[in-house]
């Protein structure tokens, strides 16, 4: 991962971050982010002599002042809720603590210096409603990917926000402006997260392209297949139910509210250099109301499952009947034509007897089950 102009000050403090966890090896770490170890030394050093001010020519107020009048706090709360229009008063609160400032307000009384100054309304809160969460237990485990709606930009192409959320830290992974939704664009992003933070067990996405097949829904796209051979398990969202992909439709409506709305942009360069800025303070500073009002970053741990440097070659047992998917996606076992997937045309699949029904077989790519055959029934998936 080149450490660009643009994004250097949020890669040295992501790599600085994690490095500091100490959950993957110094080595590995200074690889996956493209930098020496005597660079990833380096700046890990600087911060711990002198915090984020020493990463770079950051502009930042002290931390703590004896003195700060009861003025001053409510025009730091104003501050920070000029610099972040769409922040509660729970967030404002809780990131004033988490710069240390010293008799900070309550969440309740930082909702009522914002009545004052006419910054919410007085039932602004009526619109929030309380629903069960599920989380998974650590990072990694689950990944959740989608695009959000298109906008236009003024050099009149549209700009399609491609985004991918840790499920357990709310960590935001992928941010990226795209001009296009084909495979290739969306592979090429989700390859430079899988070497910057390793590999996640699940990623879960919608039934649309390039991750689904609306029309042949249980079928494997190109994109899909290319994770599977890496090892992580794919699933797919209930038709017409987006919640199932929950943690990434609430960041698309925190991206839209302090972002995207009623704002105008030039072109991908200018959308990019926004996401990037806002990323690094929904990851680092933004406190998150899903995770107890902590920090995404405070939750998240790169994964140890390194990404591999080719895609590792499919490997079957012994005793499975290897078949090979023909041009149209089919396959031939003993006297039948199944239909598995065009995209795996050239490529093999293993049958194995099912372990729950009598006489059946068990289509499986990778690890991935692809269908349940059971001869006696030809059209049981």
């Amino acid at each position: 991962m080149p450490w660009n102009p643009q994004d250097t000050m949020q890669l040295r403090l992501e790599f600085v971050t994690l490095a500091l966890q100490q959950e993957i090896a110094f080595s590995e770490l200074c690889q996956r982010f493209g930098i020496s170890r005597q660079t990833g030394y380096k700046w890990v050093n600087r911060y711990r002599a002198g915090g984020r001010e020493a990463l770079g020519d950051l502009s930042r107020r002290p931390h703590s002042s004896p003195n700060r009048t009861c003025d001053e706090l409510e025009a730091r709360v104003l501050e920070v809720r000029s610099q972040h229009p769409a922040w509660s008063a729970h967030k404002i609160s809780r990131r004033l603590k988490d710069q240390g400032l010293q008799g900070v307000p309550s969440h309740s009384t930082v909702n009522v210096i914002l009545q004052r100054h006419g910054c919410i309304g007085e039932k602004a809160s009526e619109a929030a409603t309380a629903w069960t969460r599920f989380e998974r237990a650590e990072p990694n485990e689950l990944w959740q990917i989608d695009f959000k709606g298109h906008f236009g930009m003024l050099d009149q192409r549209r700009c399609h926000p491609l985004t991918v959320i840790d499920d357990h830290s709310r960590f935001n992974l992928v941010l990226q402006a795209c001009c296009s939704q084909d495979t290739e664009t969306v592979y090429t992003h989700l390859r430079n997260a899988f070497a910057c933070y390793g590999l996640p067990q699940q990623i879960n996405a919608d039934n649309g392209a390039p991750w689904g097949t609306p029309s042949k829904p249980g079928e494997l796209t190109e994109l899909a297949i290319r994770c599977i051979r890496l090892g992580i398990r794919m699933s797919h969202s209930r038709p017409y139910h987006p919640q199932t992909n929950g943690k990434d439709e609430r960041f698309h409506r925190s991206l839209k509210a302090e972002v995207l709305n009623h704002r105008s942009f030039t072109g991908p360069d200018q959308v990019q250099a926004e996401f990037d800025r806002w990323r690094q303070s929904y990851n680092f500073e933004r406190p998150h109301a899903g995770i107890g009002m902590a920090t995404p970053i405070s939750r998240y741990r790169p994964s140890a499952r390194a990404m591999p440097s080719r895609l590792p070659p499919l490997e079957y047992g012994p005793d499975d009947q290897v078949l090979l998917v023909g041009w149209n996606g089919k396959v031939t076992f003993g006297k039948h034509r199944l239909r598995v997937s065009s995209a795996l045309h050239g490529l093999h699949i293993a049958a194995r007897p099912s372990s729950t029904i009598a006489d059946a077989y068990d289509l499986y790519f990778a690890h991935h089950r692809l269908m349940t055959f059971d001869p006696n029934q030809p059209d049981t998936r």
